[in-house]
């Protein structure tokens, strides 16, 4: 490896509105390496990202290419200089054949026409020297997602692109899928080509990786030989726990350290095998899936969720956390396995069929999913049982004053009135106004993707008090939060997920915060 990196920063800074994205951040990134950048949302990944590649300029500090200070004003300028960026999603044109994708712009040109014969010999060439054959004639949206992605290198590659930023490329591919994109990568490693690889899967990143950066709130980590870093140890520092509770989530021993560390961490340890306020001696399971699956988003897992009960959902982004409560919502259609309510065979298609047989669901994004913004309170409120009367049946006017002053009183919303538009409310307030809209279906199941994200200490448990009383009232919830402390809080269960499956189920004893970062790491059966 060359002892100069060919990409480097140097104490990249980028603000947004109350936001400061990236703080001072250093990053290198070699010839001939996978470089793996891993962290939670709101780490700093994508920003670093669209600062490199021209998407937004840094406001303070220096990004070096072969050693040069260099600044890009827009994308072109940055692919000008040989980085080439590709997406979650393929940014091709999917009407166009392949071979039309790979020479985009680049047409070689004979007697002032397009060369035909030429660019599908090349383009051919391209795919050859990934180890890939292709019909280069026929429309890329004829072929998988996967080989759609082969395109798109293949195209970064005929360029003669040094560096490959890869911005989560296996987040809809499947394992075989997934072993020969590695394949190419390891082709293109072996060339001499950088390449920075964004994950959330821990298996992907060591199996695929020489280095790795961990961010964290806009901040490097640090950065990592792949082969001395320890997969608990990684996953400690995307989590931010500290030095002390690391040994605790390792071991589950409190550290050693005098005075308050000590004393925190055997309070950690304590409060991890604290009951929650609701039963634990549930009945039959109200909900219950088995072999649900859905192809490249997720592998095939059992869950039941009972009366009375809260079981959370575990693991890192990415983990499958999000995609199983889609799942089983009906927000998306999955392609195996089966879901009984009360016993019965049911087909969830749709929301709307999961509303009809009682659950309800609080999105991750309660911005972009969740409230409208533009609304009052008591229209948020009443949308969703509005949507099951149908529009046909409306709710008199008296009717929706009268549930939204209920709710507004029940869960303490902070607001002038029902009238104020839910847009101007506090973070935690307008997740209040969301429980309240699905409580006024009388659900019997609610799923809470995140319900604590973004909003203040003292709201997270106000809310999450709520939630209990609700749930010793009969109602069994899915809880899904990126915070495990709050996850084995507030949950009777656990279901552990990793890489797209469920790797465990904890309960009583072994709830407890060492054993799930435990099994996150991997290093727990």
């Amino acid at each position: 490896m060359s002892p100069t990196p060919l990409l480097e920063t140097v104490g990249l800074t980028r603000t947004f509105p109350g936001v400061r994205a990236l703080d001072g951040v250093d990053f290198r990134l070699f010839p001939g390496e996978v470089h793996t950048l891993m962290g939670q949302n709101g780490a700093g990944k994508s920003t670093l990202i669209n600062v490199l590649t021209g998407v937004h300029e840094p406001e303070a500090g220096e990004i070096r290419l072969a050693g040069q200070a260099v600044r890009f004003a827009t994308p072109q300028e940055a692919e000008a200089a040989g980085i080439q960026t590709l997406y979650q999603e393929v940014n091709l044109c999917p009407n166009l054949s392949v071979a039309e994708n790979i020479f985009a712009g680049r047409q070689p040109r004979k007697r002032g026409l397009i060369d035909w014969k030429t660019i599908h010999r090349r383009a051919a060439e391209a795919l050859a020297g990934l180890n890939l054959s292709l019909d280069v004639t026929q429309s890329l949206d004829t072929y998988p997602i996967a080989m759609q992605q082969m395109v798109a290198i293949a195209r970064a590659v005929s360029v003669d692109a040094r560096i490959l930023i890869l911005d989560e490329p296996t987040s809809s591919l499947d394992e075989v899928e997934v072993a020969r994109l590695f394949d190419v990568l390891r082709k293109l490693k072996a060339s001499g080509i950088a390449i920075l690889f964004v994950t959330h899967f821990l298996e992907q990143t060591y199996t695929i990786s020489d280095r790795i950066t961990v961010m964290r709130n806009g901040e490097r980590e640090g950065e990592y030989l792949a082969a001395e870093l320890p997969v608990q140890t990684l996953v400690a520092r995307m989590v931010g726990v500290s030095h002390a509770d690391e040994r605790l989530a390792h071991t589950g021993e409190p550290s050693r350290a005098p005075g308050a560390d000590a004393a925190h961490a055997t309070q950690a340890t304590r409060a991890t095998h604290e009951a929650p306020a609701s039963s634990t001696q549930a009945g039959e399971p109200y909900l219950a899936a088995q072999g649900l699956a859905r192809r490249g988003v997720l592998n095939a897992l059992d869950l039941e969720v009972r009366p009375g009960q809260i079981l959370g959902l575990a693991g890192l982004l990415g983990s499958g956390r999000t995609e199983t409560a889609q799942l089983l919502f009906g927000a998306e259609r999955a392609d195996a396995g089966a879901v009984r309510i009360n016993g019965q065979t049911v087909k969830l298609a749709s929301p709307r069929d999961a509303v009809r047989h009682g659950m309800a669901y609080c999105p991750e994004d309660r911005k972009k999913e969740g409230i409208v913004a533009e609304l009052s309170i008591r229209e948020n409120i009443v949308l969703a049982l509005q949507a099951r009367r149908g529009w046909w049946r409306m709710i008199s006017r008296a009717r929706q004053r009268e549930l939204a002053n209920t709710y507004i009183a029940q869960l303490g919303i902070k607001a002038r009135d029902a009238e104020q538009p839910i847009g101007l409310l506090s973070g935690g307030n307008q997740q209040k106004v969301l429980l309240a809209r699905w409580l006024a279906t009388e659900p019997r199941l609610l799923i809470l993707d995140e319900p604590t994200r973004g909003i203040d200490v003292a709201a997270k448990f106000e809310i999450m008090d709520r939630v209990r009383a609700l749930c010793a009232k009969g109602l069994g919830i899915l809880f899904i939060s990126s915070e495990i402390s709050e996850v084995v809080r507030v949950s009777d269960r656990i279901a552990v997920l990793r890489d797209r499956r469920k790797v465990a189920e904890l309960s009583g004893e072994a709830r407890s915060e060492h054993e799930v970062y435990g099994l996150i790491a991997g290093d727990r059966k």
